[in-house]
Parts: C-alpha cells; sequence; structure tokens
C-alpha cells in the first residue's frame, strides 16, 4: 500500500466487485431477463386451469389460483384471484390481465407461497367490479 498504489487498488475494486451477488444480478440484468413479464407492469394471458393452494402457516386457508399462459411469451404462471367468491367469474379458456402482487424483491406475498401475480381483469371487465355485482361478465 504505497504511494502510486491507486490505480492497482481501483483495478481489485472492480475486479472484486463481481464476487456481490447483487451487484452481479444487477449488471448482468438477470432479473429483467427471467421475468415473465419482462418490463411490463400487465400482461395478457389465457387461463389453463383453476386450482387452490394451501395457505402457509399459522394460517389455514385454501386460497383460489389459477394457471395463465401468457400471449406475449407463452410463458405459464400461477395468478392469485383475489375477492370473496371472485373464482367463479374466472373460467378456463378466459383471457385475463394479471399483475405483480408486490411482495418484498419481487418474490410472493404473504402466505401464498410461489404465487407471484395476481388476476385484475376478466375479459376486459375488472375482476372488483364482477365480484361486487356492479357489471356482468363480459361473453368471448
Amino acid at each position: 500500500m504505497g504511494l502510486l498504489n491507486a490505480r492497482k487498488l481501483m483495478k481489485k475494486r472492480k475486479q472484486f466487485k463481481w464476487a456481490d451477488k447483487k451487484y452481479n444480478a444487477k449488471m448482468k440484468r438477470l432479473k429483467e431477463k427471467s421475468d415473465p413479464l419482462g418490463r411490463a407492469w400487465q400482461a395478457r394471458g389465457i387461463v389453463i386451469e383453476k386450482f387452490q393452494k394451501e395457505a402457509a402457516q399459522p394460517n389455514s386457508a385454501m386460497r383460489k389460483c389459477c394457471k395463465v399462459q401468457l400471449i406475449k411469451n407463452g410463458i405459464k404462471v400461477g395468478a392469485f384471484i383475489p375477492g370473496n367468491l371472485a373464482q367463479k367469474f374466472v373460467d378456463e379458456h378466459d383471457e385475463v390481465v394479471i399483475e405483480r402482487i408486490g411482495g418484498k424483491q419481487g418474490r410472493s406475498k404473504g402466505d401464498i407461497r410461489g404465487i407471484r401475480f395476481q388476476v385484475i381483469k376478466v375479459n376486459d371487465q375488472p375482476l372488483h367490479l364482477l365480484v361486487k355485482g356492479k357489471i356482468e361478465k363480459g361473453r368471448r
């Protein structure tokens, strides 16, 4: 660590930055590449099947979910169906719009393990208005 050592120290610091996982992932844009939605906030997809997922401890409930195949890239993702008895309005082969649930660091939220997206529209009708009974489900 002498007087003329700055260049070497800078070079080493630059090299060892890549050992940091977060820096490495950020610089290689790994989150963007692995994300099914890409850079978009929302995406359209077709419902393949409906299923129930058991809530994590200490809760004991069956969370209503569906498997959605995205139109833009064909990737299949699990999506939560929010609202009381909202699963009645989501049928197989319906076109839905999904968005991220908003858990920390892009992960799942609350007690629903492995589900990172939620349904917000069914056949271009907002799901929360369908649940309230303000509008009827659109025909496709």
